[in-house]
């Protein structure tokens, strides 16, 4: 891929940026930072318009830990195509590691309106509400989580930590248990299980 990628790169702007934005992802994707940083650039010298390859640039400084630097390029990109799902992914990301945590629930719930079933966002969202400290919000966003995952035993022992938090023990234990068939090795939800039988 990455030979194939290469023979474009001497092509017209359009082509070469294309060509740049899948480089800088293979390479970022391999943990080659530097290789991907530098394929960013050329891919957004190439084309400043190109809302993919902004989005590169902005995980490659996302992994230097430039946070607020990433944040205008994941905005610049979405200035550039509204709908570019991954750069308002990556920017409620980032706000959430800013702790701007109003800004990051706002990316996650805009993302919602647009992939409704997207298991990342749902639980991105429960996540935050979590942070915010609303229970209740949270059980309402993993309730629909596992609408879509089902069997997702993080997910599962996470609602009933939630429940058993609230005092409703058989909801929590209903939680564990589901996660306990999916992942009987969590020896978090084990402990749990056993304390709960003792009581």
């Amino acid at each position: 891929a990455l030979e194939t990628l290469k023979m474009f790169e001497k092509k017209d702007s359009r082509v070469k940026s294309a060509a740049a934005t899948n480089l800088s992802f293979l390479y970022y994707l391999e943990n080659e930072l530097a290789q991907a940083a530098n394929y960013a650039d050329l891919a957004v010298n190439s084309d400043r318009y190109n809302p993919a390859a902004l989005t590169n640039k902005g995980n490659t400084v996302f992994a230097s830990g430039d946070y607020e630097k990433t944040a205008e390029f994941y905005k610049e990109a979405l200035r550039n195509d509204s709908s570019c799902t991954e750069a308002l992914y990556n920017l409620g990301l980032t706000y959430k590691k800013l702790n701007r945590i109003d800004e990051a629930l706002d990316c996650f719930l805009k993302l919602h309106a647009i992939l409704r079933n997207s298991a990342q966002v749902l639980y991105q969202i429960a996540n935050i509400y979590e942070i915010m400290e609303d229970p209740n919000q949270a059980i309402e966003w993993l309730l629909q989580l596992i609408s879509v995952v089902p069997t997702d035993p993080h997910v599962l022992s996470k609602l009933g930590k939630l429940y058993d938090n609230e005092g409703d023990k058989s909801q929590a234990f209903h939680y564990y248990y589901e996660s306990y068939r999916y992942f009987p090795s969590n020896i978090e939800v084990i402990e749990w299980l056993g304390a709960y039988y003792i009581d």
